[in-house]
Protein backbone atom coordinates (compact mmCIF):
# COMPACT_ATOMS: atom_id res chain seq x y z
CA UNK A 1 0.00 0.00 0.00
CA UNK A 2 1.35 3.40 -0.98
CA UNK A 3 2.16 5.75 1.89
CA UNK A 4 0.78 9.11 0.89
CA UNK A 5 2.44 12.27 2.11
CA UNK A 6 5.78 10.72 3.10
CA UNK A 7 9.15 11.17 1.44
CA UNK A 8 12.47 9.68 2.49
CA UNK A 9 15.60 11.74 2.28
CA UNK A 10 18.14 9.09 1.38
CA UNK A 11 20.61 10.43 3.94
CA UNK A 12 18.45 8.50 6.40
CA UNK A 13 19.87 5.20 5.14
CA UNK A 14 23.04 6.43 3.45
CA UNK A 15 25.38 4.20 5.45
CA UNK A 16 23.47 0.99 4.77
CA UNK A 17 22.90 1.04 1.02
CA UNK A 18 23.45 2.71 -2.30
CA UNK A 19 20.95 4.56 -4.44
CA UNK A 20 19.31 1.60 -6.19
CA UNK A 21 18.91 -0.47 -3.02
CA UNK A 22 17.56 2.54 -1.13
CA UNK A 23 14.93 3.06 -3.80
CA UNK A 24 13.97 -0.63 -3.70
CA UNK A 25 13.51 -0.51 0.08
CA UNK A 26 11.38 2.62 -0.13
CA UNK A 27 9.19 1.04 -2.81
CA UNK A 28 8.83 -2.11 -0.69
CA UNK A 29 7.29 0.04 2.04
CA UNK A 30 4.98 1.92 -0.32
CA UNK A 31 7.05 5.09 -0.51
CA UNK A 32 7.28 6.70 -3.95
CA UNK A 33 8.82 10.05 -2.98
CA UNK A 34 12.50 10.47 -2.15
CA UNK A 35 15.19 13.13 -1.83
CA UNK A 36 18.68 11.89 -2.68
CA UNK A 37 22.01 13.58 -2.10
CA UNK A 38 24.26 14.43 -5.00
CA UNK A 39 27.06 12.13 -3.86
CA UNK A 40 24.61 9.21 -3.79
CA UNK A 41 23.51 10.07 -7.31
CA UNK A 42 27.13 10.40 -8.47
CA UNK A 43 28.02 6.93 -7.17
CA UNK A 44 25.10 5.42 -9.08
CA UNK A 45 25.70 7.61 -12.13
CA UNK A 46 23.30 10.40 -12.99
CA UNK A 47 21.83 8.68 -16.04
CA UNK A 48 21.25 5.43 -14.15
CA UNK A 49 19.75 7.22 -11.16
CA UNK A 50 17.36 9.13 -13.42
CA UNK A 51 16.41 5.87 -15.15
CA UNK A 52 15.64 4.21 -11.81
CA UNK A 53 13.51 7.14 -10.71
CA UNK A 54 11.53 7.43 -13.92
CA UNK A 55 11.02 3.71 -14.47
CA UNK A 56 9.53 3.37 -10.97
CA UNK A 57 7.32 6.45 -11.09
CA UNK A 58 9.25 8.09 -8.25
CA UNK A 59 8.94 11.76 -7.35
CA UNK A 60 11.85 13.80 -5.96
CA UNK A 61 10.72 16.18 -3.23
CA UNK A 62 14.17 17.71 -3.46
CA UNK A 63 17.78 17.17 -4.42
CA UNK A 64 20.44 17.80 -1.77
CA UNK A 65 22.29 19.97 -2.10
CA UNK A 66 23.46 23.19 -3.67
CA UNK A 67 24.77 26.21 -1.78
CA UNK A 68 28.05 26.84 0.02
CA UNK A 69 28.37 30.13 -1.82
CA UNK A 70 30.75 32.25 0.34
CA UNK A 71 34.34 32.17 -0.88
CA UNK A 72 37.65 33.64 0.23
CA UNK A 73 38.77 34.56 -3.30
CA UNK A 74 37.47 35.04 -6.82
CA UNK A 75 38.59 31.63 -8.06
CA UNK A 76 36.75 29.79 -5.28
CA UNK A 77 33.71 32.01 -5.80
CA UNK A 78 33.54 30.98 -9.44
CA UNK A 79 34.01 27.31 -8.53
CA UNK A 80 31.10 27.56 -6.11
CA UNK A 81 28.85 29.13 -8.73
CA UNK A 82 29.82 26.49 -11.29
CA UNK A 83 29.06 23.69 -8.85
CA UNK A 84 25.65 25.17 -8.14
CA UNK A 85 24.90 25.31 -11.85
CA UNK A 86 25.80 21.62 -12.10
CA UNK A 87 23.51 20.90 -9.16
CA UNK A 88 20.71 22.75 -10.93
CA UNK A 89 21.24 20.63 -14.04
CA UNK A 90 21.08 17.46 -11.94
CA UNK A 91 17.86 18.58 -10.26
CA UNK A 92 16.39 19.35 -13.67
CA UNK A 93 17.28 15.86 -14.94
CA UNK A 94 15.11 14.40 -12.16
CA UNK A 95 12.39 17.07 -12.44
CA UNK A 96 12.93 17.54 -8.69
CA UNK A 97 10.54 19.78 -6.78
CA UNK A 98 13.51 21.90 -5.72
CA UNK A 99 17.23 22.07 -5.22
CA UNK A 100 17.89 22.47 -1.50
CA UNK A 101 20.49 25.11 -0.67
CA UNK A 102 22.69 24.74 2.40
CA UNK A 103 24.08 28.19 1.88
CA UNK A 104 27.53 28.04 3.51
CA UNK A 105 29.22 29.80 6.41
CA UNK A 106 32.21 32.07 6.89
CA UNK A 107 34.82 31.75 4.13
CA UNK A 108 38.47 31.27 5.00
CA UNK A 109 39.49 33.19 8.12
CA UNK A 110 36.64 35.69 7.87
CA UNK A 111 34.70 36.76 10.95
CA UNK A 112 32.25 38.89 8.96
CA UNK A 113 28.94 37.04 8.97
CA UNK A 114 27.13 39.99 7.40
CA UNK A 115 29.46 39.82 4.41
CA UNK A 116 28.96 36.06 4.22
CA UNK A 117 25.19 36.53 4.04
CA UNK A 118 25.65 39.06 1.27
CA UNK A 119 27.73 36.51 -0.64
CA UNK A 120 24.91 34.02 -0.25
CA UNK A 121 22.40 36.48 -1.67
CA UNK A 122 24.72 37.41 -4.52
CA UNK A 123 25.44 33.76 -5.27
CA UNK A 124 21.79 32.80 -5.46
CA UNK A 125 21.12 35.82 -7.67
CA UNK A 126 23.99 34.79 -9.95
CA UNK A 127 22.74 31.23 -10.53
CA UNK A 128 19.03 32.05 -10.52
CA UNK A 129 18.78 32.68 -14.28
CA UNK A 130 20.26 29.22 -14.89
CA UNK A 131 17.73 27.69 -12.49
CA UNK A 132 14.84 29.52 -14.13
CA UNK A 133 15.92 28.40 -17.58
CA UNK A 134 16.09 24.81 -16.29
CA UNK A 135 12.74 25.02 -14.48
CA UNK A 136 14.31 24.37 -11.07
CA UNK A 137 13.16 26.07 -7.89
CA UNK A 138 15.78 26.93 -5.27
CA UNK A 139 14.97 26.25 -1.62
CA UNK A 140 17.05 28.00 1.03
CA UNK A 141 17.26 25.81 4.12
CA UNK A 142 17.94 27.87 7.24
CA UNK A 143 20.12 25.88 9.61
CA UNK A 144 20.30 26.01 13.41
CA UNK A 145 22.65 28.78 14.65
CA UNK A 146 25.18 26.18 15.82
CA UNK A 147 26.05 25.80 12.12
CA UNK A 148 26.38 29.52 11.37
CA UNK A 149 30.17 29.52 11.05
CA UNK A 150 30.78 26.45 8.92
CA UNK A 151 27.58 25.36 7.18
CA UNK A 152 24.94 28.05 6.95
CA UNK A 153 25.00 31.72 7.89
CA UNK A 154 21.24 31.86 7.29
CA UNK A 155 19.79 30.60 10.55
CA UNK A 156 16.15 31.57 10.87
CA UNK A 157 13.17 31.25 8.60
CA UNK A 158 12.80 35.03 8.76
CA UNK A 159 16.33 35.55 7.44
CA UNK A 160 15.71 33.10 4.63
CA UNK A 161 12.46 34.80 3.62
CA UNK A 162 14.12 38.22 3.70
CA UNK A 163 16.61 36.82 1.22
CA UNK A 164 13.92 35.21 -0.95
CA UNK A 165 11.66 38.22 -1.24
CA UNK A 166 13.66 40.33 -3.71
CA UNK A 167 14.74 37.29 -5.74
CA UNK A 168 11.27 36.32 -6.94
CA UNK A 169 8.95 33.36 -6.83
CA UNK A 170 11.50 30.73 -7.89
CA UNK A 171 13.45 31.08 -4.64
CA UNK A 172 11.77 29.76 -1.50
CA UNK A 173 12.50 27.80 1.66
CA UNK A 174 12.91 24.27 2.92
CA UNK A 175 11.55 24.14 6.46
CA UNK A 176 13.48 21.55 8.44
CA UNK A 177 12.04 21.14 11.91
CA UNK A 178 15.45 20.17 13.35
CA UNK A 179 16.75 23.63 12.54
CA UNK A 180 13.79 25.89 13.25
CA UNK A 181 11.65 24.30 15.99
CA UNK A 182 13.19 26.54 18.70
CA UNK A 183 12.48 29.86 16.92
CA UNK A 184 10.08 32.05 18.96
CA UNK A 185 8.91 33.70 15.72
CA UNK A 186 8.35 30.44 13.86
CA UNK A 187 4.57 30.63 13.63
CA UNK A 188 4.66 34.16 12.19
CA UNK A 189 7.36 33.28 9.70
CA UNK A 190 5.62 30.11 8.49
CA UNK A 191 2.48 32.17 7.93
CA UNK A 192 4.57 34.76 6.08
CA UNK A 193 6.12 32.05 3.91
CA UNK A 194 2.63 30.88 3.06
CA UNK A 195 1.51 34.36 2.02
CA UNK A 196 4.61 34.57 -0.17
CA UNK A 197 3.98 31.05 -1.54
CA UNK A 198 7.59 30.19 -0.80
CA UNK A 199 7.36 26.88 1.10
CA UNK A 200 9.01 24.35 -1.21
CA UNK A 201 9.83 21.51 1.22
CA UNK A 202 9.15 20.28 4.77
CA UNK A 203 11.79 18.09 6.46
CA UNK A 204 11.15 16.10 9.63
CA UNK A 205 13.10 14.28 12.34
CA UNK A 206 13.37 14.99 16.08
CA UNK A 207 15.63 16.78 18.57
CA UNK A 208 16.95 14.42 21.21
CA UNK A 209 17.62 15.38 24.82
CA UNK A 210 20.48 15.05 25.30
CA UNK A 211 21.87 15.41 21.78
CA UNK A 212 25.29 13.76 21.79
CA UNK A 213 26.48 15.03 18.41
CA UNK A 214 25.00 18.17 16.88
CA UNK A 215 25.46 16.92 13.32
CA UNK A 216 25.04 13.17 13.56
CA UNK A 217 22.56 12.53 16.38
CA UNK A 218 19.17 13.47 15.02
CA UNK A 219 16.24 11.56 16.44
CA UNK A 220 13.50 9.49 14.88
CA UNK A 221 10.16 11.28 14.99
CA UNK A 222 8.58 10.83 18.41
CA UNK A 223 11.86 10.26 20.25
CA UNK A 224 12.51 13.93 21.03
CA UNK A 225 10.95 17.26 21.94
CA UNK A 226 9.76 18.75 18.62
CA UNK A 227 6.02 19.38 18.26
CA UNK A 228 5.87 17.75 14.84
CA UNK A 229 2.10 17.83 14.45
CA UNK A 230 1.94 21.42 15.66
CA UNK A 231 4.48 22.59 13.09
CA UNK A 232 2.73 20.62 10.36
CA UNK A 233 -0.54 22.32 11.24
CA UNK A 234 1.16 25.70 10.77
CA UNK A 235 2.62 24.60 7.44
CA UNK A 236 -0.69 23.31 6.11
CA UNK A 237 -2.48 26.44 7.36
CA UNK A 238 0.09 28.35 5.29
CA UNK A 239 -1.02 26.41 2.20
CA UNK A 240 1.70 23.77 1.79
CA UNK A 241 0.44 20.19 1.54
CA UNK A 242 3.52 18.56 0.04
CA UNK A 243 5.18 15.49 1.49
CA UNK A 244 6.87 15.42 4.87
CA UNK A 245 10.45 14.38 4.13
CA UNK A 246 12.27 12.32 6.75
CA UNK A 247 15.92 13.36 7.00
CA UNK A 248 17.86 11.71 9.81
CA UNK A 249 21.63 11.80 10.38
CA UNK A 250 22.28 9.25 13.11
CA UNK A 251 25.77 7.78 13.21
CA UNK A 252 25.32 5.73 16.39
CA UNK A 253 21.69 4.64 16.09
CA UNK A 254 19.72 4.62 12.86
CA UNK A 255 22.70 4.31 10.52
CA UNK A 256 23.66 1.13 12.40
CA UNK A 257 20.29 -0.57 11.98
CA UNK A 258 19.12 -2.47 8.89
CA UNK A 259 17.75 -0.11 6.27
CA UNK A 260 14.51 -2.07 6.06
CA UNK A 261 13.95 -1.60 9.80
CA UNK A 262 14.73 2.12 9.57
CA UNK A 263 12.25 2.74 6.75
CA UNK A 264 9.56 0.64 8.45
CA UNK A 265 10.05 2.75 11.57
CA UNK A 266 9.84 5.96 9.51
CA UNK A 267 6.47 4.86 8.16
CA UNK A 268 5.12 3.94 11.60
CA UNK A 269 6.34 7.16 13.24
CA UNK A 270 5.08 9.28 10.35
CA UNK A 271 1.62 7.84 10.89
CA UNK A 272 1.66 8.08 14.67
CA UNK A 273 3.65 11.28 15.26
CA UNK A 274 3.43 13.46 12.18
CA UNK A 275 0.18 13.10 10.26
CA UNK A 276 -2.67 15.42 11.24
Amino acid sequence: MQVEGLSINLATIREQCGFAEAVDICLKHGITSIAPWRDQVAKAGLDEAVRIVKSNGIKLTGLCRGGFFPAANDADWQKNLDDNRRAIDEAAAFAADCLVLVVGGLPGSSKDIVAARQMVFDGIAAVLPHAQAAGVKLAIEPLHPMYAADRACVNTLGQALDMCEPLGEDVGVAIDVYHVWWDPDLANQIARAGRMKRIFAHHICDWLVPTKNMLLDRGMMGDGVIDLKGIRRMIEAAGFFGAQEVEIFSAETWWKRPADEVIATCVERFRSCCQI
